[in-house]
């Protein structure tokens, strides 16, 4: 289990633009986490989506532990029942998560069978409620919301508005914005991802109304360098980044340069190898295996020689009964980096 939270509320939003990696369901769990940090010392991480009730009935060990590397990290709920998030909250405190975020965005078959994630667009009032609850149970925690424009034939002026308002009202630290629609009837989840247009002007009129309040973006973002200038032009607090993170993981080591202050240096792939080598030894050595590590490096050299041969070895060695952390420094051999870059491999 984590120690106590370390960081309060100013810490995370109350200095300079803010870079987060999007929560994405199946993607962002505690390996991933872990090997992002490698990349970026100061974005703010979130986990999966997990559903109150699974934390207060089920595996909890499972389901909220994570590494210290990780911070800050955020843990980020499923749940309409004021009471239930309330009691996930207090419940995940002894895990000291940085942050715990209200998923009012999701549009998957699962959410809507049980009336949470994006359906929670029609009910701004119950999600004021919800964030109020998980708020008072929180401590010196900070709570935050992250949301769409709006669902289906919803006017996304007045639907967020009137999410955002009760957000507000509530006390939350942060709303976060994907800056599209979500379809519940006519497109599945991957097409609500893509199909919905983007309107970050839209984003810039909400933090023109709440000039007050931490207003951050996500949808359709790539570059950390555009992302940053994006955030600049519309006066937005942050930034957060979901699939070209994941499949593209190299562009996270622009985060600490450009949103930070860090130096801006190339990745130290012999290290970073190391780093998950050692990693992935520990998770075998605690009973799993290392191709629930290795999925999520798949997208690292993208563009490089050698790249198709690395995922081509951590697709088919790593899942095999008993296969140790050499698989990765196997896979990382036939990729050919700048001599620069391999100086210590």
């Amino acid at each position: 289990m984590a120690e106590m939270p370390r960081k309060q509320d100013a810490a995370l939003y109350g200095a300079g633009p803010l870079f987060a990696v999007a929560p994405m369901i199946d993607w962002t769990d505690r390996h991933c986490r872990f090997f992002h940090r490698q990349l970026t010392g100061h974005a703010l991480l979130y986990t999966e989506m997990i559903v109150a009730d699974a934390i207060i009935h089920g595996p909890r060990e499972r389901l909220l532990d994570y590494s210290e590397a990780e911070h800050p990290v955020a843990l980020q709920l499923g749940g309409s029942d004021p009471q239930k998030l309330a009691a996930a909250v207090t419940i995940a405190r002894d895990w000291g998560y940085d942050e715990v975020n209200l998923n009012v965005g999701c549009p998957s078959d699962r959410v809507q069978s049980g009336t949470f994630g994006a359906c929670l667009m029609r009910e701004p009032a119950l999600v004021g409620d919800c964030l109020a609850a998980m708020r008072d149970a929180a401590g010196a925690v900070p709570v935050t919301v992250k949301c769409r424009l709006g669902v289906d034939d919803q006017d996304i002026e007045d639907a967020l508005d009137r999410l955002a308002q009760e957000a507000v009202r509530a006390g939350v630290s942060a709303i976060w914005v994907h800056a599209r629609k979500a379809w519940l009837q006519g497109l599945s989840p991957r097409e609500n991802r893509d199909i919905p247009p983007l309107d970050y002007g839209r984003v810039a009129r909400l933090k023109a109304t709440l000039p007050g309040e931490f207003i951050g973006l996500n949808g359709g973002l790539t570059s950390v360098q555009d992302s940053r200038n994006i955030a600049a032009e519309l006066g937005l607090d942050g930034i957060m980044m979901g699939r070209a993170a994941y499949q593209t993981p190299e562009v996270l080591a622009d985060v600490d340069p450009l949103f930070y202050g860090a130096d801006h240096s190339p990745i130290d792939y012999p290290a970073l190898i190391a780093a998950m080598e050692a990693y992935a030894a520990r998770h075998i050595a605690s009973g799993g295996r290392l191709n629930q590590v290795t999925r999520h490096m798949l997208g690292l050299f993208n563009g490089l020689p050698g790249a198709r041969r690395w995922r081509q070895i951590l697709s088919s060695e790593a899942p095999k009964a008993g296969a140790s952390p050499a698989v990765i420094r196997e896979a990382f051999a036939a990729v050919r980096l700048p001599d620069t870059a391999r100086n210590a491999a």
